[in-house]
C-alpha cells in the first residue's frame, strides 16, 4: 500500500464517525506524518469528491451549535479553531436564524433574568442582544 493511500485510508477513517475540516484532517495527517504534498494531494481528492466540504460542514456545525443555545460569537469561535475561512464562518453565522430571535427564544424558556442574561454572554450572545431580549420578554413585548 503507498503512502498516498494510507493517508486516504486513515482521513476516510477520521470521517466515518463525523465531518470535519479540511483543517482538521489536514492535522490528523500530520500527526500520522503524512508529507505536506500528501496531505495536499489527499485533501484535494476527498474534496473534489464531496467527502470534504468546509462550506457544508460550517453550515452544519453553525446550525447544531445555534439549535444548542448558542450564539454568534460562540459560533465563529468554534469554526475558527476548526479552520474555517473567516468568509466561510461569516456565510454559515449569516444563514441562521438572527440572534435577536434565539436569545429570546431563550429567556422565554428560562425567564426575564439577570441570570439568564449571564448565561446567554457566557453562551456567545452579543451583550446587549441579551439585555435587549430580557427586558423585552420582561416589559412583555415578546409572547
Amino acid at each position: 500500500m503507498t503512502e498516498r493511500s494510507d493517508a486516504i485510508e486513515a482521513a476516510v477513517r477520521a470521517l466515518r464517525l463525523r465531518d470535519r475540516s479540511a483543517a482538521e484532517l489536514d492535522e490528523r495527517l500530520r500527526a500520522r506524518g503524512v508529507e505536506p504534498d500528501d496531505r495536499r494531494e489527499v485533501l484535494g481528492t476527498l474534496e473534489r469528491s464531496g467527502y470534504v466540504d468546509d462550506v457544508r460542514y460550517a453550515e452544519t456545525r453553525a446550525a447544531a451549535l445555534a439549535e444548542r443555545g448558542s450564539g454568534d460569537a460562540l459560533v465563529r469561535d468554534d469554526l475558527e479553531r476548526r479552520g474555517i475561512a473567516a468568509e466561510t464562518i461569516a456565510v454559515a453565522i449569516a444563514s441562521l436564524e438572527p440572534e435577536r430571535e434565539r436569545a429570546e427564544r431563550i429567556v422565554r424558556h428560562r425567564g426575564a433574568t439577570a441570570k439568564t442574561a449571564r448565561y446567554l454572554a457566557a453562551k456567545g450572545f452579543d451583550e446587549d442582544i441579551a439585555a435587549a431580549a430580557v427586558a423585552r420578554v420582561d416589559d412583555g413585548e415578546v409572547d
